[in-house]
């Protein structure tokens, strides 16, 4: 753990993890049995999780951002039995558990009334594997960007528990993932991808060096003094990085890292371009959701072939489909379904469940996007966020692109709010990079660098600002938060 030092050897995760998995089956939770966590990056994290992963449960993370009823409402529709709690968290906790009853709350680094000592506890039982150890699976739920979280469910897997699994076998074929590597995490475990590439590095023998809070110079720093080999990234901390100083930025020796990579959404070509000509033809891409139904690959000379694509498929095969379900030729727009990757469903929500599947049997996390003549995958954006202006389509990632190359911009979102004549007009919230920027003068001249990069009709005319947008900590923006205040704006 970085920065407070603490470091735990592969004994003592063995050790602890069993120890772990004893005091869940002396709690009754047998396989298929679900707990919950409810941290920040924490030193107990992985444990707590490959203590689920070797007794056949489910374990579900939540966000350490939502407000009790939010998370309350996880708990319940996952069926969690169990929740651990850290003590930044313990208040939290201790509402959830009042909205769910016979919630058991163990504390995993102290002690307070109503809780339990998950650490005391732990300590009193054998270092020795339980006698019926399976794999279980994560079931965790999506960020809750377009209405309440859905849980991702898949069937247990019917393997040892020292057998590799699809996402661990696909990080070692397309990412270099070996007993050598240093791993850096600076994005937050209960997120989908920190925690279970973190879980597949530890799988192969690695080092994980998990960040408590990403910092864009202090990540550079870590890369240095930790000889960091592999991490893995999303774009705002790409844009955050290059934001920096050029005289910060300079100052470190990035030399150790071999291979980095990014997902969780579409990156900027000129952001890209620029992270490649600092890091050098080291940074990979990928395509994926919680879901994991499919998922695509690229690397970085690739990429500077087909600038902007996420690559072609390396899990399930890949399918452009209109809105009535007809395939579609390369280079046209459509719902992207994947043929034959994982099996899942989103659990309690049989209707959509129903709604991610065609009656071919194909699935679809809801984006738009479209192939090229060499199967290599381009995203456009997601359908529920697609605005229609006078009757056109325009998706908003390709502006936001555009608008975050600007100098003095280090965040924005494009979103369509209400108009009488438009139907929807487009509105651009941007976050400068100095507060004081904000204004007509910086909306001008946001205006002038979209010129001859843009259609008129994608220039934003309504440009407004914002201190902080409200994005998750790993990187999704918020979107239907900030288009419903302005929808309920209009409404009033």
């Amino acid at each position: 753990m970085v920065p407070n030092g603490e470091a735990i050897t592969y004994q003592q995760l063995e050790d602890r993890s069993n120890q772990c998995a004893h005091l869940l089956r002396a709690e009754g939770l047998a396989r298929a049995s679900v707990i919950a966590v409810l941290m920040e990056n924490h030193a107990r994290y992985l444990e707590i999780t490959i203590a689920a992963e070797r007794s056949g449960l489910y374990f579900t993370s939540i966000s350490t951002q939502l407000t009790a009823p939010e998370a309350a409402y996880i708990v319940k529709d996952a069926g969690a039995t169990v929740l651990f709690v850290s003590k930044a968290k313990l208040a939290l906790g201790k509402d959830i558990a009042q909205q769910v009853p016979g919630l058991k709350v163990f504390l995993v680094d102290g002690q307070a009334d109503d809780v339990r000592d998950y650490v005391t506890e732990r300590d009193a039982m054998p270092v020795s594997r339980i006698g019926d150890e399976s794999q279980g699976a994560p079931m965790l739920y999506s960020s809750g960007t377009t209405g309440r979280p859905k849980g991702v469910k898949f069937p247990l897997p019917d393997a040892r528990i020292d057998e590799m699994d699809g996402l661990t076998n696909l990080a070692v074929e397309w990412f270099n993932y070996n007993p050598d590597m240093i791993y850096l995490s600076p994005a937050p475990m209960y997120h989908t991808a920190p925690l279970r590439w973190s879980m597949s590095v530890l799988k192969v023998g690695g080092t994980v060096i998990v960040m408590e809070k990403f910092d864009a110079a202090e990540s550079l720093r870590y890369i240095q003094d930790e000889h960091i080999t592999h991490s893995q990234w999303v774009p705002t901390h790409f844009v955050r990085m290059l934001k920096l100083p050029r005289n910060v930025r300079e100052q470190y020796d990035l030399s150790s890292l071999q291979l980095a990579f990014h997902a969780a959404a579409p990156c900027p070509v000129p952001i890209k371009e620029e992270m490649i000509a600092w890091w050098g033809p080291i940074i990979h891409e990928f395509y994926a959701g919680t879901e994991f139904n499919g998922l695509t690959a690229i690397g970085p000379m690739e990429w500077m072939t087909h600038k902007g694509s996420v690559g072609p498929a390396v899990f399930g095969k890949i399918h452009i489909l209109s809105d009535e379900g007809e395939e579609l030729p390369v280079r046209k727009e459509g719902l992207i379904y994947f043929e034959g990757g994982n099996a899942f469903s989103y659990h309690n929500d049989e209707e959509k469940t129903r709604g991610a599947y065609n009656d071919k049997g194909w699935s679809t996390l809801g984006d738009i996007g479209w192939l090229d003549e060499d199967g290599f995958l381009y995203l456009t954006d997601r359908k529920s966020f697609m605005i229609i202006s006078g009757g056109v389509n325009i998706y908003p990632q390709e502006i936001e692109d555009a608008i975050i190359t600007h100098e003095q911009v280090a965040d924005v979102a494009v979103i369509g709010a209400p108009d009488e004549d438009l139907g929807e007009r487009l509105v651009a919230i941007v976050q400068p990079l100095d507060w004081s920027d904000s204004g007509d003068a910086l909306a001008t001249s946001i205006r002038d660098h979209l010129k001859g990069k843009l259609a008129k009709m994608k220039i934003p005319k309504q440009i407004d600002f914002m201190e902080q947008l409200p994005r998750h900590a790993t990187g999704k923006l918020y979107k239907r938060l900030l288009r419903d205040t302005y929808w309920d704006k209009a409404e009033s």
